[in-house]
């Protein structure tokens, strides 16, 4: 079992930037990918960013490549998302979430894999 606490989020003007961050507890935290997922209101939750266990692999939705970063510390237990530039468009609520291993012919954008998530932190952006 792991729990997932994720903390950071807020209000900042457009161009501005904001760092997420998710900590998980237990003793098996390197054993998970993480992922970081967003929904806004009226719209199905999507993917937004993924680590490995190691942290040498990493992806990024389109929309926030180049703007976003993945990372983790796994001798403390957290994920963190450096979000920099940021639009009107990418006000949502961010979730963390874990994965042990992904199905064959799956990826870390398929929510499906994820078997553990946060309770998620409001981002807002104002224009």
């Amino acid at each position: 079992q792991v729990q997932l606490v994720e903390s950071g989020g807020g209000l900042v003007q457009a161009g501005g930037s904001l760092r997420l961050s998710c900590a998980a507890s237990g003793r098996t935290f390197s054993s998970y990918s993480m992922g970081w997922f967003r929904q806004a209101p009226g719209n199905e939750r999507e993917f937004v960013a993924a680590i490995s266990r190691s942290g040498g692999s990493t992806d990024y939705a389109d929309s926030v490549k180049g703007r976003f970063a993945i990372s983790r510390d796994n001798a403390k237990n957290t994920v963190y998302l450096q979000m920099n530039s940021l639009k009107p468009e990418d006000t949502a609520v961010y979730y963390c979430a874990a994965t042990l291993g992904l199905s064959d012919g799956s990826s870390w954008w398929d929510i499906t894999e994820y078997v553990y998530w946060g309770q998620g932190t409001q981002v807002t952006v104002s224009s």
